[in-house]
């Protein structure tokens, strides 16, 4: 989309020459000149951003921090019931199950 954008504007600068007598009041050198530089910035500025949250109000640190690995095995334990935390806690392994 922004190609097609970029080429079409290529065709109006050629048709639209720069005149040197005008050098610092030309139209068609200050067009030339903010479209490249909206060009290089790209198209992350058609909608740019206000905050680095999302709808959550979770930026993104967090959400990696959340979804780091440790944290998920926290999580696991943190799910299991009272029951199973107990009978794991006092659960004797017998020694053949360690040899294995």
């Amino acid at each position: 989309m922004a190609a097609t954008r970029y080429r079409r504007f290529l065709k109006l600068c050629e048709e639209w020459p720069v005149e040197e007598t005008k050098r610092q009041r030309d139209l068609g050198a200050f067009l030339r000149q903010r479209v490249a530089q909206a060009f290089r910035e790209g198209e992350n500025t058609q909608y740019p951003r206000l905050k680095d949250t999302s709808f959550t109000g979770v930026t993104v640190e967090d959400c990696k921090m959340i979804l780091a690995t440790d944290i998920l095995k926290q999580m696991e334990d943190m799910k299991k019931g009272t029951w199973k935390k107990l009978r794991e806690k006092f659960y004797a392994k017998k020694p053949e199950e360690d040899s294995k």
